[in-house]
Parts: C-alpha cells; structure tokens; sequence
C-alpha cells in the first residue's frame, strides 16, 4: 500500500467511528415509582389505545400518538404512574409522569435522557410546572410552561408529552 492510500485510511477512519452517546439513567422504574408515589403499591394496568381513542387524543392535544401501547399502572393509594418516551432532539428521553385520581399531574420524573445537552429538564422547579395541570389546560412551551435555553426541543417534547398523557387518563384510563 502506498503512502498515498495509508494517509487516506486516517479520514475514513474517523468518518466511520460511531457518534459519542450521552446516556444516563437517572432513575429505575421501581425508583420512580417511589420518587413519585412513595410507599404505595403498582398494579399494571397497560393499555392499547384503539383508532377511536387514538384520533380523539390527538384532536385534543394537536400532538400525534406515535405509540399506542403505553406502560401504565395503578397506584394503591390511587392515581396512575405512567412511564412514556418523547424524542428530543435525536434520541429518546424517558420519563415518569404520576397522576392524581383526578387525572391532574402529581409529579413527573426524568429517568434516562440520552441526549448530549438539554438535561436541564431534569430541575425540579422546571419539572414542577405541571404539577397540577390537567386535561384541557393549554401545556403550552413559553405560555403557561416555561422553556430552557439550550434545552427547547426537550422542553417542547416533554411538555406535549405531559399533554398527550393527560388526554390518555380522559379517554382511556378514567
């Protein structure tokens, strides 16, 4: 091989090296669990939302269901623990949202968020913004729920995430 081709393997090398991944997993379902409803027990409750419920979702939120399968369970002491996934930027963010039985948001967690910046969602006083929100408020980015500089696609997503889950409890799980 000559020079020439061996200083051409250098670029094609670095081309072909896989991206950096930024993971973390901040909290396991059973952590989650407990962050959110500490103390109580989980009885799963999946569900998979029919053409009906799916078309009724997203006429109230304006926010597609990418998924129609969604990991719910029933809490002891009354509520829903939710865990669902929006794309941030590139990757997926995984996330915890509680609901009263009410069906207004007691608590949401970040559990694992894979992308290299934006992770300031995980602050409790962004995160506390919905507390209490329920189906029908407006859950709008810079409206009622504030945004992270250097973080808007992740604030975005959760936020329509929070709002499509709220939709979830008045059509499927009330």
């Amino acid at each position: 091989m000559d020079v020439l081709n061996k200083w051409l393997l250098i670029p094609a090398a670095v081309i072909a090296s896989p991206m950096c991944v930024y993971a973390t997993q901040y909290l396991t379902l059973e952590q989650a669990q407990q962050a959110i409803f500490p103390g109580a027990g989980f009885e799963p409750a999946f569900i998979t939302i029919n053409d009906a419920q799916k078309k009724e979702i997203e006429r109230r939120t304006g926010v597609t269901v990418r998924v129609r399968d969604q990991r719910v369970w029933r809490v002891s002491t009354g509520g829903f623990f939710i865990v669902d996934e929006v794309v941030g930027k590139h990757e997926f963010i995984t996330y915890a949202a509680g609901l009263n039985s009410d069906g207004s948001v007691r608590q949401i967690e970040v559990m694992d968020y894979r992308e290299s910046y934006g992770y300031e969602i995980r602050n409790q006083a962004w995160r506390r913004q919905f507390v209490g929100k329920r189906d029908g408020d407006s859950l709008k980015l810079d409206g009622d729920i504030q945004n992270i500089g250097g973080a808007t696609l992740s604030c975005r997503h959760v936020t329509d995430g929070v709002k499509r889950l709220l939709a979830l409890y008045s059509v499927a799980l009330k």
